[in-house]
C-alpha cells in the first residue's frame, strides 16, 4: 500500500490499481495533482506488496477487501475512488452494493468483461481445472533494465524514467538456485488462472443500476482493451454506461489502456476538477 500526504486536514482520495499492476502505477498522476489531497492506494491481494492466495482468487474477494479497507480508512464518510481496469470494475461493484458509502467514482477503462452465456460454463470450468495443475510463473528478468526495456516494448509511450519506476517497483530481485540474481514480477502466477465462472453482464448491470454517486467515465482512443471488447458491438458498450444514473463520459486522445501512465496531468486535471464540482453540487454551490 501506498500514501502520500500534503496536508493532514486534506480530502481523502482511495486510487485502486488494475490487474497486473501496483499502486506505484499511480505516482505519475499524483505528482500532477494540484489540490492537496490525501492518496491512499492499496495494493490488490496477490500483488506487490500485498499477501499471495498462492490459489485461485475470486472477483468478489476483491470488493469484500475494498469494502474493509475503507470501514477501516473512512468509516463514517463516503469515499472518493479513482480506479483503473479491473481496479474500476471492482468500484463500480462497490459503489452499487454499497452506494452510500461512495461520494463519487473516477472509472479509467473500467469496462468490464465480454458476457458469456451459460452453455460456456463447462469450458471455463474445464480450463479452471487443468490450470490449477499449471505451477508455472511468469516470465523472469535477468535485471531490472530488461524488466523496464519490456515495459517499453509494451506501452511505446513510456518514458525511460517511467519506465525504470515501474520496474523498481513491480519487479522482485531474488536468488536462483545456482547462485545469480533475477527479478521476479511481484504478481501470484495464480493470477493467470481463468475465473470457472463465466462473466454474467446482465448481473453486473443490475448492480451498476444501484450506483447513485457522480460517475466520470473515462476511455481511451488508442486502447486495445476498448477495441478488443466493442469493436464489434458498439451498443453493447452503449447498454453499460447507461446503466448509471449520474454519468459524465471523457474520451482522452494520445493515450492507450493504461491512461494513468500516458497521461498523467490530464488524468490528474480530470481529477480534481471532478471532485471540486462534486463537492460544490452537494453543498448546493454553483461557485468555481
Amino acid at each position: 500500500m501506498r500514501y502520500w500526504q500534503d496536508d493532514p486536514a486534506a480530502p481523502l482520495l482511495v486510487m485502486l490499481h488494475g490487474w497486473g499492476d501496483i499502486s506505484a502505477t499511480w505516482q505519475f498522476v499524483v505528482d500532477a495533482l494540484v489540490r492537496g489531497w490525501q492518496v491512499l492506494a492499496p495494493d490488490w491481494r496477490g500483488f506487490g506488496l500485498s499477501q499471495w492466495n498462492h490459489d485461485s482468487y475470486w472477483f468478489p474477494d476483491y470488493v469484500a477487501d475494498l469494502d474493509a479497507l475503507l470501514e477501516h480508512c473512512s468509516p463514517g464518510t463516503p469515499v472518493r475512488l479513482v480506479a483503473h481496469s479491473m481496479g474500476g470494475n471492482v468500484a463500480c461493484l462497490y459503489a452499487g452494493l454499497r452506494p452510500e458509502r461512495v461520494a463519487g467514482l473516477i472509472n479509467l477503462e473500467g469496462l468490464g468483461l465480454p458476457g458469456r452465456p451459460a452453455t460456456e460454463a463447462p469450458a471455463h470450468y474445464a480450463q479452471w481445472l487443468r490450470q490449477t495443475r499449471d505451477v508455472r510463473g511468469f516470465r523472469t528478468y535477468p535485471d531490472y533494465a530488461a524488466l523496464a526495456a519490456r515495459l517499453q516494448n509494451d506501452n511505446p509511450r513510456l518514458s525511460a524514467a517511467q519506465a525504470a519506476f515501474l520496474a523498481a517497483h513491480l519487479g522482485v530481485e531474488k536468488a536462483t538456485s545456482d547462485g545469480q540474481r533475477e527479478i521476479h514480477l511481484a504478481i501470484d502466477p495464480c493470477h493467470r488462472w481463468s475465473n470457472p465462472i463465466p462473466y454474467r453482464l446482465e448481473e453486473v448491470m443490475a448492480i451498476w443500476r444501484q450506483v447513485t454517486a457522480p460517475v466520470l467515465w473515462v476511455t481511451a482512443t488508442e486502447s486495445t482493451a476498448f477495441k478488443k471488447l466493442f469493436a464489434v458491438d458498439s451498443a453493447d458498450y452503449r447498454q453499460r454506461v447507461a446503466c448509471f444514473q449520474n454519468i459524465r463520459e471523457v474520451t482522452l486522445t494520445d493515450a492507450g489502456h493504461n491512461v494513468q501512465h500516458d497521461q498523467p496531468q490530464k488524468v490528474a486535471q480530470l481529477i480534481d476538477e471532478f471532485f471540486l464540482c462534486t463537492e460544490l453540487l452537494r453543498n448546493g454551490s454553483t461557485e468555481r
